[in-house]
């Protein structure tokens, strides 16, 4: 008799194993399309290796508009379109140069304008140079930084497992260091790069001089690990060498640039929007592959394994390919004053902008009523070892949606290797692995689908 039950359980187990839902039937087969006939890697190649940098306003970044259009259009979505935003145009000029002047020693060190920057005089800018770790140091040394180079040198906290985390504790230096040294009356700013390794290559990003007036404007320069470390370690021997670095960037009139915005109409609600995308501009020193090509072929892959497999949404799904991310956010804002106007009504929105690395889950701005649902999937996503659903902010372009009640996610790849490349001169398409691009189109899909058939919770106040 215990022979018959024990049978029979393990019998009725066998059978509860290998059911499988609706739900657990379409992702697999969403992450079978993705690994064996996606077009991501394809599409990534050649915006990246035929287009190359993208920067806001330049002829690249009319080519990948101009492509990325052509390739939604052939999925055979229900709509395709540009839709038109004003972005700035800064252009770096000649290649920057940079020397540590200790008495007749001449070290060239790796350095590159951060974005927004004006020029040095054209001969280049020579002075003495002050060591600070923060912003916080600056203001005591006040105007003892007068007539000097202020040089910020607080790394990246290598003890934190999400290194997004560092980065957001250090980049203030990075992003407001020039208007902040300006006010005390230096010359100019030195920063080191936003990197956890020690390395050659110095990463670029965007700087702002808040309210400062332009004539008060000073040139900022981020400037590699390993140069860091090595101008450090000088200027404790010698605390009154001098710096010099040359670089020609300007600021041009804003140029007419787009968003480029694709759809599949929904059947049951097509009023209700839900949106996945990435942001179509990089930066100019190299293809700009993980920051952010990576995230604008996902999200195309997205409407791509949908329509393919005549996926009918309820809800209408957009992808969009924001323009002007990096320096101004110009196309994230467009989309939601246009979204205003519309009166349409967001509940969803999935962006990926941290790379093409194998997906690990995804951080979520949403009420404890709608985290809690998502976390619920948790499930379904852990045979593709996706875990981690976490609050946090899901991205910069979808950031600007206020519609009222929207649910926001952003994919979390593992991030530790992420800022090796990113705003660096290696960030090029022989840095991506065509499988882990897949497996988070795949991942994309999942939750956009999932959200797609289940819907959010509405506050009790919308019910």
């Amino acid at each position: 008799m215990k022979k018959t039950i024990l049978l029979t359980v393990l019998v009725l187990n066998g059978l509860t194993s290998f059911a499988q839902s609706n739900d657990e039937k379409n992702i697999k087969l969403f992450y079978k399309k993705a690994l064996t006939e996606a077009k991501c890697y394809t599409w990534l190649e050649y915006l990246s290796n035929d287009i190359g940098s993208r920067l806001s306003g330049s002829e690249n970044a009319e080519k990948a508009v101009k492509y990325t259009k052509t390739q939604l259009e052939s999925l055979g979505l229900d709509k395709v379109y540009l839709q038109e935003v004003m972005v700035p145009h800064w252009v770096r000029g000649q290649k920057e140069t940079a020397f540590i002047l200790d008495g007749k020693l001449k070290t060239a060190v790796p350095i590159c304008a951060l974005g927004g920057s004006v020029a040095t005089p054209k001969a280049g800018l020579t002075a003495e140079i002050v060591e600070v770790q923060g912003i916080d140091e600056l203001k005591q040394l006040g105007d003892k930084v007068k007539g000097k180079i202020v040089f910020y040198n607080r790394p990246m906290n290598p003890e934190n497992i999400e290194t997004f985390t560092s980065y957001g504790a250090c980049v203030d230096q990075r992003y407001a260091g020039a208007q902040e040294a300006a006010k005390f009356g230096a010359v100019g700013t030195i920063v080191r790069s936003m990197n956890l390794r020690l390395d050659d290559f110095p990463h670029t990003g965007v700087q702002s001089y808040g309210s400062l007036p332009k004539e008060e404007y000073i040139p900022t320069a981020a400037i590699s690990t390993n140069g860091a470390e090595l101008l450090s370690k000088s200027l404790k021997a010698n605390p009154t060498l001098k710096f010099y670095f040359k670089q020609s960037c300007e600021t041009l009139p804003d140029v007419l640039s787009y968003n480029v915005i694709g759809e599949l109409t929904g059947t049951v609600n097509p009023s209700n929007i839900m949106i996945v995308g990435g942001h179509l501009d990089s930066w100019d020193l190299a293809d700009g592959s993980h920051d952010d090509g990576a995230g604008v072929v996902q999200s195309m892959e997205v409407l791509r394994i949908l329509k393919n497999l005549n996926y009918k949404p309820k809800n209408t799904i957009r992808v969009v390919l924001f323009m002007n991310e990096e320096n101004g956010g110009k196309g994230g804002a467009k989309y939601e004053e246009v979204s205003k106007q519309k009166n349409e009504n967001h509940i969803f929105a999935l962006e990926s902008d941290s790379g093409g690395f194998s997906p690990r889950g995804f951080s979520i701005e949403a009420d404890d009523a709608n985290y809690k649902k998502i976390k619920e999937y948790k499930d379904l996503f852990e045979p593709y070892l996706v875990h981690s659903f976490t609050i946090g902010h899901a991205g910069s372009d979808i950031g600007h949606l206020t519609s009222k009640a929207i649910v926001k996610a952003g994919l979390k790849p593992d991030s530790q290797r992420y800022f090796d490349y990113h705003h660096a001169a290696n960030d090029k398409f022989d840095a991506i692995n065509k499988r882990e691009l897949e497996l988070g189109a795949a991942t994309m899909t999942t939750l956009m689908y999932l959200m797609d058939q289940n819907g959010i919770v509405l506050p009790a106040a919308s019910n």
